[in-house]
């Protein structure tokens, strides 16, 4: 018998106990300080166990805080991301409406910026119908007991024919076949309304996701209009009038500059009457184009589209439902996202807790992305970016494709990772980041810190439950 590899634990004097986490099982405990030195004395190898130790290692064994062998435990982390990525149970389809959007977001590859919007990919009701024959044929293939759809862009709202079009369709096949579907929308609210959450809702509306990016100057300074009007107002009046007809999930960026904004606006969110429907809050950083260079506080994202145009992507700040965890946690900044964290925590929102973060959807077979033309992507990340376009829904064989489903197939950056306990809900961390910012998709993103500091949250949050109760 030996420790698990993806035991974690952090003290805690005050109450002279020790709060104890697998990553892989997800078991939790809080363990006085005798149980952990049993653990260290069974990882040096110790032979001899009274009747009560042993007791114990098997109490532990049953949640997986110890392993018949390290090697057996491998084992078993590649047969869990095998099984994850072949998994058919649930079928999870993003789809990016259009490529244009209303905003003149300055850290944005999209938005309302030159002639960009007349050249932007916008998808057309015939697309959306073969969108549509695919998706079924999907769904007779694999059979799943749900279905997720997410509506995504640019900004989704500007195509709604298409978003209708797509929500009733993929309902009524559903419905045919006996399987539960929902529907996320990621907007930037300037065009949410009654009416939209109205048509949307008998389809299954699971939620929609809405980004501020700090208070009310700070954002309009970060979200304006082409014009430099502001948006703040009308998307929280937008808000205002929706918010008790479905679950509401604010997102946000931050820079080094606005990141100190963001108490102000979680202060602003929980005074409001709709507080009690936000589903979740959640930010995370900027990511600019790394030519030329990137101010100081930002994450460069390398431009693939050349000669200093705008990367005819998704708009990868707005990535993530904010009701599920597509994307969520790319490209954080450690310190600053657990800061963020306990903020948000404070005014009673929930948000991530830091450490059940994955793994990523880019990992499962069949979460799929499509652009408005039609071309498969593994990850809303990649959206646009032709040369890793996995496919197309007309099935057309493209040896360019077939290379790039090649190289997502067998993705397995953890691998790399050797023993590290967080393997279970990082995977090697974002695929996006490590292709933008390394150079190679394949290669670890690291950032540990920060699980780290969700590790030490949530131990804090469990001893205040106990407390309380």
């Amino acid at each position: 018998m030996q420790p698990s590899m993806f035991n974690v634990s952090v003290p805690l004097p005050e109450r002279n106990e020790v709060f104890l986490m697998n990553t892989f099982s997800d078991a939790q405990l809080l363990v006085t300080p005798d149980v952990v030195e049993l653990l260290d004395r069974l990882e040096r190898g110790a032979a001899s166990m009274d009747d009560a130790e042993r007791g114990t290692l098997e109490e532990l064994a049953s949640h997986g805080f110890v392993v018949a062998t390290r090697d057996q435990e491998r084992r078993d982390l590649e047969t869990f991301f095998s099984d994850l990525r072949e998994s058919t149970d649930q079928v999870r389809l993003t789809v990016l409406t259009t490529l244009q959007c209303n905003f003149a977001c300055d850290y944005c590859i999209q938005g309302d910026h030159g002639d960009y919007n007349k050249h932007a990919a916008k998808m057309s009701l015939e697309t959306a119908a073969r969108v549509a024959d695919w998706t079924e044929s999907r769904l007779d293939a694999l059979a799943p007991s749900s279905f997720v759809l997410t509506l995504f862009g640019g900004e989704p709202l500007l195509n709604l024919p298409v978003a209708y079009y797509l929500a009733e369709r993929l309902w009524t096949a559903c419905q045919a076949r006996g399987m539960s579907m929902l529907v996320n929308v990621i907007t930037n609210g300037l065009l949410l309304t009654e009416e939209v959450v109205d048509r949307l809702k008998p389809y299954g509306l699971n939620g929609i996701k809405i980004t501020l990016d700090g208070d009310r100057d700070t954002h309009n300074r970060m979200r304006p209009l082409r014009g430099g009007q502001g948006t703040f107002d009308r998307i929280v009046a937008n808000i205002r009038r929706v918010a008790h007809k479905t679950r509401i999930a604010i997102g946000g960026n931050f820079d080094a500059d606005s990141v100190d904004s963001y108490p102000a606006l979680l202060d602003f969110l929980a005074a409001e009457d709709f507080a009690p429907y936000i589903s979740k809050v959640a930010f995370k950083p900027v990511i600019r184009q790394s030519q030329p260079a990137a101010p100081k506080g930002f994450i460069p994202l390398t431009a693939v589209g050349g000669e200093g145009k705008p990367l005819n992507g998704a708009c990868m700040t707005s990535a993530g439902t904010g009701v599920s965890r597509v994307c969520d946690t790319c490209n954080f900044v450690d310190e600053k996202m657990s800061y963020l964290r306990e903020e948000t925590k404070k005014r009673g929102f929930h948000t991530m807790d830091g450490v059940h973060m994955g793994p990523c959807e880019i990992h499962k077979k069949h979460s799929y992305t499509i652009g408005p033309d039609g071309a498969l992507y593994a990850c809303p990340g990649f959206a646009g970016e032709s040369q890793m376009s996995v496919g197309h829904i007309d099935a057309a064989y493209q040896a360019r494709r077939s290379h790039a489903l090649e190289q997502f197939e067998r993705l397995s950056a953890w691998k790399e990772c050797h023993d590290c306990a967080f393997i279970p809900v990082c995977a090697g961390g974002c695929t996006v980041a490590a292709h933008n910012e390394l150079g190679d998709m394949h290669a670890p993103n690291c950032h540990k810190s920060s699980f780290e500091a969700g590790l030490v949250a949530l131990a804090r949050d469990a001893t205040r439950e106990l407390a309380s109760a």
